[in-house]
């Protein structure tokens, strides 16, 4: 149950948080640019502001990449307990890919010519996405294409040995921890963590996240008698704006189990699940008493460990490389603020969040204590500015 406190006790000027609801309205569901939308924003453990148009509360929202950060916080329960360490070679614990090699030439028609990598791919590598892994959907690299042939994001289609094998017959883009690029990096953390545990990773999630923060919706498939929770998904499309491209309710492919559970992209989630998540983040690791994370491990994790300490501007090889990425280093499955000044936005240094594919996101202020969670259903997240003006209307909203 979400209930919203007032947002004056919390330090919000309520005039200007529902200046947020008008624009999105106006801006981007008047004009069918989205379908829908619902946005939390709170303070501490309370909630300061609570709206949806066009969606329930309680909807169950496809939440792609905001699975990265829960299959990070898995991983590092296991660094925790001595099991897994982040200087590891990731081979350890997948030894298919013993012989990746990084990528010289060749792809289409011609087969790949590779070289040795200066240095191993090791955990942290997977963490922060310097593995030299990619997406397919990147395209921009016959690395990518290869990829994007083998079917390997087919959730339908692979398991984790599959997925493994599959991405072990691909070469690397770049020496190892040398380079930032979005990838299937937290997939392959996803099947560390299922051959850890010997669980899969959902059921894994289910014992040690969802279950102790109370995460009741937050899943790899949604349950027959809750699908009709499930809203409307769509793509951007440059004549009708919105395509359809998943049905809500039952029909839904996120209705039905895959045989690859994601621990890149494939949870679904509610406004709910998320804030108790977030929840957790913000007070230390902790929740109503259940300790998930230590509060050392997540200030670790939240840390930039991008190369010298730079930012996504000058080390992603292609995805949020842009300008608007400046001052944003990235940690263990976080972005994070690492020069208010050079984002050109009001906020905190310190503060983490992402986001995923189909414009949904999340931000965690320490300094502030504020939270936001804001869902919708449109592919690819960067179609629409609306989560930086999201940001923005949020702090000129915080009057203490």
């Amino acid at each position: 149950m979400l209930t919203p406190s007032n947002p004056r006790d919390l330090g919000f000027l309520p005039d200007r948080l529902e200046r947020i609801n008008a624009h999105i309205q106006s801006k981007y569901l008047d004009t069918g640019r989205l379908p829908h939308a619902a946005l939390l924003i709170g303070r501490g453990d309370e909630i300061a502001h609570l709206w949806s148009q066009g969606v329930e509360t309680d909807a169950i929202f496809r939440i792609a990449s905001m699975t990265k950060p829960i299959t990070s916080i898995a991983l590092m329960q296991f660094v925790e307990q001595g099991k897994i360490a982040l200087s590891d070679p990731v081979a350890k614990y997948i030894p298919e890919f013993k012989n990746l090699g990084v990528f010289v030439a060749g792809g289409g028609q011609m087969p790949y010519v590779t070289r040795p990598p200066v240095q191993p791919m090791r955990i942290i590598d997977l963490l922060r996405h310097t593995s030299g892994l990619t997406y397919g959907f990147q395209e921009r690299s016959p690395v990518d294409a290869g990829q994007r042939k083998s079917g390997l994001e087919n959730w339908r289609k692979v398991d984790d040995d599959a997925f493994i094998a599959e991405l072990a017959k691909l070469p690397l883009e770049f020496d190892p921890g040398t380079c930032w690029n979005y990838s299937v990096s937290t997939d392959v953390l996803g099947v560390i963590v299922s051959r850890l545990s010997g669980q899969s990773l959902g059921d894994y999630f289910a014992q040690n996240i969802f279950g102790p923060l109370g995460m009741t919706d937050t899943g790899f498939a949604v349950p027959k008698d809750q699908a009709h929770r499930l809203p409307d998904c769509y793509t951007y499309d440059p004549a009708e704006k919105m395509k359809h491209i998943d049905p809500a309710g039952p029909e839904s492919t996120w209705a039905g189990a895959h045989t690859f559970q994601s621990g890149g992209g494939g949870l679904a989630s509610t406004l709910h699940d998320y804030h108790r998540f977030c929840r957790m983040l913000l007070n230390g690791g902790a929740l109503d008493g259940e300790q998930v994370i230590s509060p050392k491990t997540l200030e670790l994790m939240t840390a930039n460990h991008l190369p010298g300490g730079g930012d996504l501007t000058q080390h992603s090889k292609s995805l949020f490389s842009e300008a608007e990425n400046a001052g944003i280093g990235f940690g263990f499955g976080f972005a994070c603020n690492i020069d208010p000044a050079a984002t050109m936005l009001a906020g905190s240094k310190g503060e983490f969040y992402w986001g995923g594919m189909f414009s949904t996101a999340f931000l965690v202020d320490p300094v502030e204590h504020i939270i936001m969670v804001f869902m919708t259903q449109l592919s690819p997240s960067s179609t629409y500015p609306i989560r930086r003006e999201i940001r923005t209307m949020m702090y000129a909203a915080l009057a203490a």
